[in-house]
């Protein structure tokens, strides 16, 4: 008989110090903190690897799926999610032909957005659902008002079709503090609204596996909150509900199981993995001071719009790829892809067919969905899980401490929050700290915007009534202040040009020179490059020649003071002249006339819209 050998037994362990000391004589005396440990957005460091003693002390890192805190998912025995496309709701015939269609290619969960409630009747809505099965799917319903008329009528359809209570899943989404927050106003004062949301939850007590609450805790990521605030913010929401509910003779069962949470998913492909579960862990604390028997989490993912671009759009598949990713393996229980065009014009069938097809290559080619809880063992996303839920209970915390969601929004506190969250990323998309592909580095300054892009819906701003009851939550895209300039380039008479002028140093003006056609191709600007000069007289007779209006000059900080002043002068009436870099000389040369500096500080866009003023460019 063989015998078996474990292969790992072969190998003796390796001591933390043992790791630590390697990796201290690879650094060469180099800080390890600076170079090696990323510090998050969220404002928490992570280490460059983990090992099994940094999860000894984590009290959940033994339970398992499908039990308390539900941290690994409440799924046993697979990890299958529903896959979700919404449908603009204003001809019903044309929802239900649109639905039956989709429901044939792997759609397993609808969603109508009815346009105008008015339109809400039983005539109505037997033509939207006829000929789909109730029980074999999912069905979510939105309408801006008559939730409760929408819920009778389902029961008379229901009846109809003799279908079981019990079989039927879905959630008719009503939000009112949500709608508060985003729009800054409901149409009747919060208090009444929360009324109506109780009377709603408890008429639906008799759909066991139908939801009447739908968190919009995804409106934090669009406007531009980090991680750990939308489940900070998104948990003290759902606490708020459980609060009106329960003092509203609601029983915590009953309210706990009418909550689903909607979270955006964006490019933290394992912090994101991480939020899922952090969700699910704090939730279940939370209900578990409700007393609840039912302290599990519903949630439903759906790809943000923050990070995706007008420019360069097929790259948004990308993003929307990894993001469902990160969605299916942090347990989300039904996820929406948002086609890639959808932050510039109406989806075609085309991006919606490529939308429902990446989740379905996750699911039938990929077997995302056969293991639960994927990511448990990974002493990493185990200990940013952590990191994570620390981060937002504090946060919770200190909301709840100061009078819960509600007073919050009231106060401002929550928008302010979001505000500056959004300011620096913002920030850090204008120095580039953060990348956009194809939007803020490694742009394709050929492209010209396509003809389909609404320019309404790219540049248009949200427009608010003036009798506000709160400060709206604003919408947030980190491409956009780009997209303005380069749309304002595509639409102007002539395209500026920008001679690179290289000269000195090979190696240095060959990496100015390309980090300024990608700083100016951001704006779609026409590059005109070549292998540089000998001589300044040269670099300046080809400049003149290629009737560029702006010059950049590539070379070494400390070969700028040799030729730069003549360059200058040169150029006087023909071009703005720019350095690239940030030099030791640069007082020296801005008395020489010289006053435009491109380097790595530099805010790309505050830059290319004073280039646009200087020449002509209306934006």
């Amino acid at each position: 008989m063989v015998k078996k050998e474990k292969l790992f037994d072969q190998f003796p362990p390796v001591s933390t110090e043992s790791w630590m000391e390697k990796i201290r004589t690879d650094l060469k005396g180099a800080d390890f903190n600076k170079k090696l440990v990323w510090k998050t957005n969220e404002g928490f460091d992570v280490n460059p690897f983990y090992r099994t003693e940094d999860t000894e002390n984590l009290s959940y890192i033994d339970s398992l799926p499908g039990r308390f805190p539900y941290i690994r998912g409440t799924k046993t025995t697979n990890n299958d999610w529903l896959v979700r496309q919404d449908i603009e709701v204003r001809k019903y015939s044309d929802a239900n032909k649109k639905a039956l269609t989709i429901l044939n290619r792997g759609v397993d969960s609808l969603g109508f957005v009815i346009s105008d409630p008015e339109s809400v009747s039983l005539v109505n809505f037997r033509m939207l659902l006829e000929r789909i099965h109730l029980e074999a799917i999912e069905l979510n319903i939105f309408c801006n008002g008559k939730a409760k008329e929408i819920l009778d009528i389902l029961s008379i359809l229901i009846d109809e079709k003799k279908v079981s209570y019990l079989k039927i899943r879905g959630a008719i989404e009503a939000d009112p503090i949500g709608r508060l927050m985003v729009n800054g106003k409901l149409c009747v004062p919060i208090e009444a609204g929360i009324d109506y949301l109780a009377s709603l939850t408890q008429s639906s007590a008799a759909f066991p596996h139908f939801r009447t609450i739908h968190l919009n805790a995804a409106a934090f990521s669009n406007a531009g909150t980090d991680l750990a605030e939308e489940l900070a913010f998104g948990l003290a929401m759902g606490s708020e509900y459980m609060s009106q509910l329960t003092s509203r003779n609601i029983t915590p069962d009953l309210a706990a199981s009418k909550i689903r949470f909607s979270f955006g998913t964006g490019s933290g492909y394992f912090t994101e993995i991480a939020k899922l579960r952090a969700a699910r862990l704090l939730w279940s604390v939370i209900l578990n001071g409700y007393k609840t028997g039912e302290s599990r989490m519903e949630i439903h993912s759906v790809s943000t719009r923050s990070n995706k671009c007008v420019y360069d759009p097929y790259v948004n598949m990308l993003r929307t790829q990894t993001e469902a990713m990160s969605s299916i393996l942090g347990g989300a229980d039904s996820l929406t892809v948002e086609p890639f065009d959808k932050v510039f014009r109406n989806p075609d069938d085309f991006s919606e067919r490529i939308a429902r097809n990446q989740q379905l290559i996750l699911k039938e080619e990929s077997y995302f969905d056969k293991v639960a809880d994927p990511a448990a063992g990974s002493y990493y996303i185990e200990n940013i899980t952590s990191l994570l839920a620390d981060k937002a209970w504090k946060l919770f915390l200190e909301i709840d401490g100061n009078g819960g969601f509600l007073e919050a929004v009231k106060s401002g506190y929550i928008q302010n929050k979001v505000k500056e969250s959004a300011e620096k990323r913002r920030r850090d998309y204008a120095v580039r700290k953060s990348v956009l592909l194809g939007t803020n580095q490694y742009p394709d300054n050929h492209e010209s915007l396509s003809p389909s892009v609404d320019q309404e819906l790219v540049l248009g701003k949200r427009s608010f009534e003036d009798d506000l009851s709160v400060v709206p939550l604003l919408p947030f895209r980190g491409s956009e202040e780009y997209e303005k300039i380069r749309i304002a380039v595509d639409n102007s008479v002539k395209r500026p040009s920008v001679f690179l002028l290289q000269l000195g140093n090979p190696v240095m003006r060959k990496a100015r020179a390309q980090f300024s056609a990608g700083f100016f191709g951001c704006a779609g600007y026409q590059l005109i490059d070549n292998q540089g000069f000998k001589t300044a007289g040269e670099g300046i007779a080809a400049a003149i020649e290629s009737k560029a209006e702006i010059v950049v000059i590539c070379s070494s900080d400390e070969e700028y003071m040799l030729f730069a002043s003549e360059i200058s002068e040169a150029m006087k009436g023909n071009a703005i002249v720019v350095i690239a870099g940030n030099p030791a000389s640069a007082e020296e040369l801005k008395s020489l006339g010289l006053e435009l500096f491109i380097h790595l500080r530099s805010d790309v866009p505050e830059m290319l819209r004073n280039f646009n003023r200087l020449l002509g460019v209306k934006m």
